[in-house]
């Protein structure tokens, strides 16, 4: 029951924001009682935290796979892209904005558990990149790896980006270029050039 718990209060939480459900409406869309939720969750702010790092637990591990099966970085960065978007197709920006302001402990908490999970493998993957020399042989992979979860977060804020101006594939779309353009070598800029390529024909 617990996991069901969590499963649609992610739901609920990524659709309608944080702040907006109620224990109440997690309980109604189930068809159980308040009373079940609080045998799990003693308040709001536990399940939230729950949700919080379950969802970041789920995209690593699919980020994971990802990275098992793909040829290289550059298609890494792309497929990983591709299963975000399909995985957070559902959210809207105002779940992001409103664990920041109302929650700002968790969001602070949630930040830091994603440069540990996340961090060593994306720097990783900027080293694979040097050796298929698709990357630049001098850059500093420890920085560039944290300056791309910089970015990350931050086209995710919507005082910057609202998302009624800007939509969630552009956005991810035009970071990634943006973040490889600056690392590429001539061999991986051909590579780059292709993906972007195929995806405008894609999207005709």
């Amino acid at each position: 029951m617990k996991e069901k718990i969590i499963s649609k209060a992610e739901e609920l939480f990524l659709t309608l924001g944080f702040k907006n459900v109620t224990m109440d409406d997690i309980a109604s869309a189930m068809g159980i009682s308040k009373k079940t939720i609080y045998a799990h969750f003693s308040n709001k702010t536990e399940l939230v935290s729950a949700v919080t790092f379950s969802v970041l637990e789920y995209i690593y591990q699919g980020i994971e796979k990802i990275k098992e099966s793909t040829v290289n970085p550059i298609v890494e960065l792309y497929d990983t892209k591709k299963f975000l978007i399909h995985y957070l197709r559902n959210e809207r920006g105002s779940a992001h904005f409103q664990l920041k302001k109302y929650y700002p402990k968790i969001f602070q908490q949630l930040e830091i558990k994603k440069i540990e999970k996340m961090q060593s493998s994306v720097e990783n993957s900027l080293k694979q990149g040097v050796k298929l020399q698709l990357f630049r042989s001098n850059i500093d992979t420890a920085f560039v790896s944290r300056v791309y979860f910089v970015g990350m977060t931050g086209i995710r804020d919507q005082s910057v980006f609202p998302e009624h101006k800007f939509d969630k594939n552009y956005l991810m779309e035009s970071y990634l270029e943006y973040h490889l353009r600056a690392i590429v070598t001539e061999k991986g800029l051909s590579i780059l050039n292709k993906y972007i390529q195929q995806n405008k024909t894609q999207n005709v």
